[in-house]
């Protein structure tokens, strides 16, 4: 028996594409994102056409998560689009750089949080990195009902946590810390579209996510209404909590000292309240946790459909005869996102290249609603774009002038994650020639 046990419902799926999106991202990235802008209006703005370029994405993605109610999401979405290289380049690149990448930042950033209450050695905080993905990975190898408890409490936390710092910023708001002019002061030499661009890079690191849900439709109770709902559910939840955050910070902080500040949340909470850096702290492991074990859970569903479909090792593709999970593929992931935690430690630096490489497909598969259409004008649709074809072109214009701009103003980053593509295509290749030849 190979089939993978239906157990996720729509609460629990959309509390796994809230989760995936709300990590460290928005208590790290803020002074990234402001730094290119340096006014409050212009960040708040950004922040909010973050928010509506991840609902364009969801209502877009939605349509194919109807018609594909199966494991492997984006993967399963550009294979049928474009093809199998297509689809396992993307699989690739998750594997390779996105989600191991994102596992590995996430632990040692999860580490670094810890020291504010427990003292630690640089290899003690790698170890304790370590164990928190290879223990997660393990608790979520047990069954998708573990993840998805998981996931409801820890995203549960985490937005309760969100919702605090947003009280303190209303109930401590100082009117002569706050500037919502519009004045357009951006970096010297740069101006306001440019400006706007790069601080895109955080916010789109920080909205990314809400297509995880799309990863376990395998695994989902009615997964061609479930999926859709779960991942506008999501999309919305997420902008309505970041646009608010921000919004807190603000209240909290003047430009300049939010522009500065590498823990914009812990900053903005202690300066109205002595003990505000323990209360951020632990909000910002519970997140983080959260997040970790939700990345563990889901990407490697990607891997299971890829092997499947004959198109990784076929280990991958095996379920284990007791839990019924993608042993092996999560196991594989643990272990990849922990061998790059050893060899690099950090991946503060790879933000912009996997921004890049996940938007990159990200825009291919909102293009694929309108290939489908087209090609498959009489398949059912469980769901239908709301605003077809508006939306998805909407999506599409903004991420493909992100993606020039990224190339131009950041060509280290964007051409590394070209080349981690390229090398996927020479793989592809072997695998391909293994299976003629069988």
């Amino acid at each position: 028996m190979s089939q993978l046990n239906k157990r996720i419902n729509l609460y629990g799926l959309t509390m796994i594409a809230v989760g995936s999106c709300i990590g460290a991202g928005i208590f790290t990235t803020p002074n990234v994102v402001a730094q290119p802008l340096n006014n409050h209006l212009l960040v708040l703005i950004i922040w909010i056409i973050g928010g509506l370029i991840s609902l364009t994405g969801a209502l877009t993605f939605a349509e194919l998560g109807g018609m594909f109610p199966q494991s492997g999401g984006v993967y399963v979405f550009l294979k049928e689009a474009y093809g199998e290289i297509t689809g396992f380049l993307y699989g690739w690149v998750i594997l390779l750089a996105i989600n191991t990448g994102s596992l590995a930042a996430l632990g040692i950033a999860l580490a670094e949080y810890l020291t504010f209450f427990f003292p630690m050695s640089p290899e003690i905080k790698t170890l304790v990195a370590v164990g928190v993905i290879a223990g997660l990975t393990l608790i979520n190898v047990v069954g998708v009902q573990v993840s998805q408890s998981l996931a409801n409490v820890f995203t549960g936390l985490k937005l309760l946590a969100i919702v605090g710092i947003v009280i303190v910023g209303v109930i401590y708001y100082d009117p002569a810390k706050v500037d919502f002019s519009l004045g357009l002061v951006t970096q010297e030499g740069q101006n306001i579209y440019t400006g706007l661009l790069i601080a895109l890079i955080g916010v789109l690191w920080s909205y990314g996510g809400w297509h995880h849900a799309s990863y376990v439709a395998g695994e989902t109770i009615n997964a061609q209404k479930t999926v859709p709902r779960a991942m506008m559910l999501g999309a919305v939840i997420v902008t309505l909590t970041y646009v608010l955050v921000n919004l807190a910070y603000m209240l909290l902080l003047p430009m300049d000292a939010l522009v500065a500040s590498e823990k914009v949340a812990g900053d903005a909470v202690a300066a109205v309240l002595s003990n505000g850096g323990q209360f951020v702290a632990i909000a910002i492991a519970i997140s983080i946790f959260g997040t970790i074990s939700i990345y563990t859970m889901s990407a490697p569903r990607i891997y299971f459909a890829m092997a499947k479909d004959g198109l990784f090792f076929q280990k991958m593709a095996e379920i284990h005869p007791r839990f019924r999970t993608p042993t092996n593929a999560m196991l594989i992931q643990a272990l990849w996102a922990i061998l790059l935690l050893l060899f690099w430690g950090t991946f503060a630096d790879l933000i912009t290249y996997v921004v890049f490489m996940d938007f990159l497909f990200m825009a291919l598969g909102a293009y694929s609603v309108i290939l489908f259409r087209r090609r498959m004008a009489d398949r059912e649709r469980p769901y239908k774009t709301w605003g077809y074809p508006i939306v998805p072109w909407i999506f599409i214009v903004i991420v493909v002038a992100f993606l020039i701009n990224t190339l131009i103003t950041r060509p280290s980053q964007a051409i590394a994650g070209i080349l981690i593509a390229g090398v996927g295509v020479a793989v592809f290749s072997l695998f391909k020639k293994k299976d003629t030849a069988e």
